[in-house]
């Protein structure tokens, strides 16, 4: 067997989309595929300004950027934007399902049927819609990455959030199931689950000293991770370097899962 020399991750000459990319993880993830060689499609929902900072930075770091405005929970606007990629940027390589919404805090018995479908639609028919486009313009070629963005919620329950647990513990199983689905394809289907991650989601938490004197004792690293660590991990399960790495999730939460029901 012939060892590979020990090369960075590269994303040469691959074309790379990533839905949710006008801040956050998903603005750090499309600037570090950029930093790596890849041109990248950016979009938003609604925040069509930060989604020209992520373009910006796509720029700076030498690759091809396209701006569009994508609806997840929209397989029509989902089609359109895959169609527009490659035709602008070409067929893509990449898939990183980013795109999502919170948990809203709302006590099951106290849900309205439209919050669990905004959720549940955002959250899991979203990558379930670009999963399925992604595929079905790669079917003739071989191989590909997708990268499903789920959340330590995927196994730790959370009072309040139930149809975010629902909805992340669903992208969790359809993962492992893809990846077995279109291994023949030599598609790389994997996901990673953040913990509490210093993004615009979570800058009321993050930014309040009483709630995080609260939250961080149960995170052994003591601090919130940080966009550009959940991108480094992203950038490997999009190089070459994991091409023998599917059907996994990967936790990067500063030990918090692990450290779910100490004292019990």
């Amino acid at each position: 067997m012939t060892k590979p020399d020990n090369q960075p991750c590269r994303l040469d000459g691959k074309i790379a989309l990533v839905t949710g990319s006008d801040s956050g993880m998903g603005q750090a993830m499309g600037a570090a595929f950029a930093a790596a060689g890849a041109d990248v499609a950016v979009t938003y929902h609604t925040d069509e300004a930060g989604a020209r900072e992520t373009c910006r930075c796509v720029e700076d770091a030498g690759g091809k950027a396209m701006v569009l405005q994508l609806d997840v929970t929209d397989e029509k606007s989902v089609a359109e934007v895959f169609g527009a990629v490659c035709g602008g940027l070409g067929v893509l390589d990449i898939l990183v399902n980013d795109a999502g919404v919170g948990g809203g805090g709302s006590a099951l018995a106290d849900m309205p049927t439209e919050q669990f479908d905004r959720i549940i639609k955002t959250d899991l028919y979203g990558p379930f819609f670009c999963c399925r486009e992604f595929i079905r313009r790669r079917k003739d070629r071989r191989g590909g990455k997708i990268i499903n963005i789920t959340s330590v919620h995927e196994a730790i329950p959370s009072p309040g959030s139930s149809a975010y647990g629902a909805a992340k513990g669903g992208l969790l199983t359809l993962t492992r199931s893809l990846a077995l689905e279109v291994a023949p394809l030599r598609i790389n289907v994997n996901a990673i689950a953040p913990g509490l991650i210093r993004t615009p989601m979570t800058q009321e938490r993050t930014e309040d000293p009483e709630e995080m004197a609260q939250e961080l004792p149960n995170v052994p690293w003591r601090r919130p991770g940080e966009p550009w660590e959940v991108a480094r991990l992203a950038l490997y399960l999009a190089s070459p370097e994991s091409d023998y790495v599917t059907g996994q999730s990967f936790t990067i939460d500063g030990g918090l899962e692990m450290n779910w029901g100490q004292g019990a």
